[in-house]
């Protein structure tokens, strides 16, 4: 992975135009299996970082549902259409709330290994005419990204890997664990634990996975917080709402204000300068063409 972190693209002044006057945190969630409620959890937190002032991207990389949905909004295009000039950015990027910006990707991202000089050219083109950067980014990744694990994952300044606190659902989480680090070397991720019924019990998931993970020389694993069991989230999810705003004392919403609030605060964990969005791209595309699927799946 050396030459991901020395890659430096012939692009770069241009996207420095754009995010060298701001520095945006990418941060990626990811999950080992289904029904964990990590686009909920993203949306929500989405809201919450926007109600404390900041500007907010969302990379949608979910291919069956739109995270769009959560906010009653409707995701009419995808990021792939930008690169095939089909549509403008402006005409995928989806207002879904103050503050909140979402961009599908789905297409765009299983094509990113793929591109032509043409279409990467595009997508550089695109995202430098892109107006009001982000402060935040949230990369709600794909569960069945054709490599494995979604490239976005692997470049953001941050993983989190968000499980419940069922039996499967932590076990499925290890096992992302074990084959990202195994096959990619990313050694440090975050743990947020949804769906809890008390902080305790959030805290001692963290800890067996974390000391499991370190016995075995795999990854460090950080507390990264936890949700707990609300009917006022599954109420407002129903509604197309984020709890913090319709619910704004449930027990959900103030952990997510928490969240929000720590987020803001966590140290970088692999003592990484935050590059923002130039460096970023320039790592995504470099490392799309350059990633070996079989190193994951062996």
């Amino acid at each position: 992975m050396g030459d991901v972190a020395d890659y430096r693209g012939d692009q770069a002044s241009g996207l420095r135009r754009l995010f060298g006057r701001r520095q945006s945190r990418i941060v990626t969630f990811a999950a080992g299996s289904a029904g964990v409620g990590k686009s909920v959890l993203v949306a929500n937190l989405a809201a919450s970082l926007a109600r404390q002032g900041k500007e907010v991207l969302v990379l949608d990389e979910n291919t069956r549902s739109s995270i769009a949905a959560y906010f009653g909004v409707l995701a009419r295009h995808d990021l792939h259409q930008v690169i095939s000039r089909e549509k403008s950015l402006s005409d995928v990027l989806v207002s879904a709330a103050p503050g909140v910006r979402i961009l599908p990707a789905a297409r765009a991202v299983k094509k990113l290994g793929n591109m032509s000089q043409g279409e990467r050219e595009c997508l550089l083109e695109s995202i430098t005419g892109m107006e009001h950067p982000a402060d935040v980014i949230l990369v709600d990744a794909s569960l069945d990204h054709p490599l494995g694990f979604s490239p976005l994952g692997l470049v953001a300044h941050d993983t989190v890997i968000v499980m419940s606190t069922s039996g499967a659902s932590i076990t499925d989480a290890y096992a992302l664990i074990k084959k990202v680090s195994l096959g990619y070397s990313r050694k440090n991720f975050r743990i947020l634990i949804n769906k809890v019924r008390s902080s305790d019990e959030a805290r001692a998931i963290h800890q067996n996975i974390a000391q499991l993970a370190r016995r075995r020389g795999l990854a460090r694993l950080e507390y990264a917080g936890f949700v707990p069991l609300d009917e006022q989230l599954r109420q407002a999810t129903r509604l197309c709402q984020p709890v913090v705003g319709l619910f704004p004392d449930a027990p959900a919403a103030k952990a997510y204000r928490t969240i929000a609030s720590d987020f803001l605060n966590w140290p970088l964990l692999d003592n990484s300068e935050v590059g923002g969005l130039e460096q970023f791209v320039q790592q995504l595309l470099h490392l799309s063409q350059h990633i070996d699927p079989v190193a994951i799946y062996a």
